[in-house]
């Protein structure tokens, strides 16, 4: 089942996102009082999202979708994680960056919330930088909090997938050694949604297909197969170090075709548009525009 956060009337609440592509309706859930805070975060906190599909299930709708303004599928989480090169044949593409075919520990970095904007938003190009590009992603929400979880019990502890495009600011990675904080996390650089579609959903986690399309080029295509670290890795890896909580998204890397690895590079640009395609998702579509200072 989708569920995604939205805006009607200058309200926030959530809902399931039901029926056919192109004729969309939500079932308002956060005004159906399952908790006491009528946000998805919620919902997964207090270990309802079976509760909250069978409401769903058998609710009549609400809205149609055209007819909300969608927002990021959890506003606020506690910790976005990303992990980096996380895809066959992506070293190839660091030629002076000594990156090794096969890493024996994943690269881990982090986002803040802000750097991410919503579905259908424009992603920001800033003034300090020309050189915004994009990274065309699968996020894992997690829906139950876990400590050393293990690998075959990852399912009892996502809630479900989304689509994630891990926007950047090529030229501002390497103002350190060893460090790409600044240039992941300009505001709204990025974006992810534009709903959650429940793990229950996805038969295989390891035969997902994701493409990258810019003004309807493609410019990555992959599945989960190719993948370095699965799923499975990533949160026995990550939740050895730190709890992972209700609502924390794990953005889990991004396949070759980024526009920094054409020759000459290919930036992002005002008027530009990027769409990432999660098979079994949707499609993450957003505009490019020049920040206004």
């Amino acid at each position: 089942m989708k569920f995604a956060t939205f805006e009607k009337d200058g309200k926030e609440s959530f809902g399931a996102v039901m029926g056919e592509a192109g004729s969309e309706t939500i079932v308002d859930l956060g005004a159906r009082k399952l908790t006491a805070h009528g946000r998805l975060i919620g919902i997964l906190r207090a270990g309802k999202l079976d509760e909250a599909k069978d409401v769903a299930a058998n609710a009549d709708a609400d809205f149609a979708l055209a007819d909300v303004t969608l927002l990021r599928p959890i506003p606020g989480p506690e910790k976005i994680i990303c992990i980096g090169v996380n895809y066959g044949d992506r070293a190839a593409e660091y030629e002076n960056d000594k990156v090794p075919d096969k890493p024996a520990y994943p690269s881990v970095f982090v986002r803040w919330p802000g750097s991410l904007t919503a579905h259908g938003q424009p992603l920001m190009r800033p003034p300090e930088s020309d050189q915004l590009d994009y990274e065309g992603e699968i996020a894992i929400v997690i829906g139950k909090q876990g400590r050393r979880i293990a690998p075959e019990n990852i399912r009892d502890h996502i809630a479900g997938l989304s689509c994630l495009n891990e926007g950047t600011i090529r030229d501002w990675l390497r103002h350190g050694t060893f460090n790409v904080t600044q240039g992941k996390n300009f505001a709204n650089s990025g974006a992810w949604g534009p709903w959650m579609v429940t793990e229950d959903e996805f038969a295989d986690f390891n035969n997902i297909a994701l493409e990258t399309r810019v003004n309807g080029e493609v410019r990555q295509k992959d599945t989960t197969q190719n993948i370095l670290f699965d799923f499975a890795y990533i949160l026995s890896y990550l939740s050895k170090f730190y709890q992972l909580n209700p609502g924390d998204v794990i953005a889990s890397g991004t396949p070759t075709g980024a526009g920094a690895r054409f020759d000459p590079p290919i930036w992002l640009k005002p008027g530009d548009v990027v769409e990432v395609e999660v098979q079994g998702v949707g499609i993450l579509s957003n505009p490019i525009e020049d920040e206004v200072v």
